[in-house]
């Protein structure tokens, strides 16, 4: 089938791309970052193609399953490396961000792609599902930078707290740069978690299943919520340091990943996205 060998040279490009991404993270050879942009550039392109050519056999917007919702992750991912990789120059976190990707990418192996949305509570031509999901992926993906960059920091920190200093602490910003970038990333995905949790519950009330607000899985995206608004309103307040503010930022992407991957099974309506 066209997609699976589609897929399998997604894969094995996109590998090849990071080769070439960290050789010029840690070496600054600027031929294998113009390399390994340009085969991140080209993955792009094939996941692009993938996800029309899916679209088209299937006759909606792919983002209803397990398998469809992680590779959108994926391509978003990929999408903001790329803005990166060309406008900013923070070679090593592009490394990173496409290392998670990567990664992603490989645990989707493990998920159906023959599979399609056949859900009893939601249709596929629902538009405003297809919002509500693309809003919640998408602040994930802003969420996950924001957790590499606050890796990145507690590392920084920590090296220069011991005095102990490495050619490879070259290849990162300043301390403050990764603080803001951290700042920008959770200021964009708040506001995206917000809108897909209103259209979210404007669905269920249209569908006039009001008990679903009790949900889990609704219950744990408000926690998700004020975990982030919580991080946004201490760091505007400036009295937190900024190792506290990257450890708090990181229990809130813990909260996100338990969201996403444990609370499916324990929700009465969401389960259809591990189909």
């Amino acid at each position: 089938m066209i997609t699976t060998w589609l897929y399998d040279a997604i894969v094995y490009l996109y590998a090849l791309s990071l080769l070439f991404y960290f050789s010029a993270a840690v070496g600054r050879r600027r031929s294998a970052k113009r390399m390994g942009a340009g085969l991140l550039a080209f993955v792009w392109l094939m996941q692009t193609v993938y996800l029309g050519y899916r679209m088209y056999v299937l006759q909606y917007v792919p983002v209803l399953t397990l398998f469809e919702s992680l590779f959108l992750v994926v391509w978003l991912l990929v999408s903001v490396s790329l803005v990166m990789s060309w406008w900013l120059r923070l070679d090593m976190i592009v490394f990173l961000v496409n290392v998670a990707g990567f990664a992603i990418l490989a645990v989707n192996l493990f998920s159906d792609p023959a599979i399609s949305a056949g859900s009893k509570q939601w249709e596929a031509q629902d538009h405003l599902l297809f919002i509500h999901i693309t809003l919640a992926m998408s602040s994930y993906v802003a969420f996950l930078f924001s957790a590499i960059f606050s890796l990145t920091y507690l590392y920084m920190h920590r090296q220069l707290k011991e005095k102990t200093w490495s050619k490879l602490m070259t290849r990162f910003p300043s301390l403050d740069a990764i603080e803001d970038y951290t700042y920008r990333s959770v200021l964009i995905g708040t506001p995206l978690l917000i809108l897909s949790l209103v259209l979210g519950m404007v669905k269920i009330g249209l569908q006039g299943n009001n008990h679903l607000l009790l949900d889990p899985k609704v219950f744990s995206t408000f926690v998700i919520m004020l975990a982030y608004v919580s991080y946004l309103v201490q760091r505007a307040t400036g009295n937190y340091p900024g190792f506290k503010l990257a450890r708090w930022n990181l229990a809130a992407f813990a909260l996100v990943v338990l969201n996403y991957v444990g609370l499916n099974f324990m929700s009465r309506f969401h389960q259809w996205i591990w189909m």
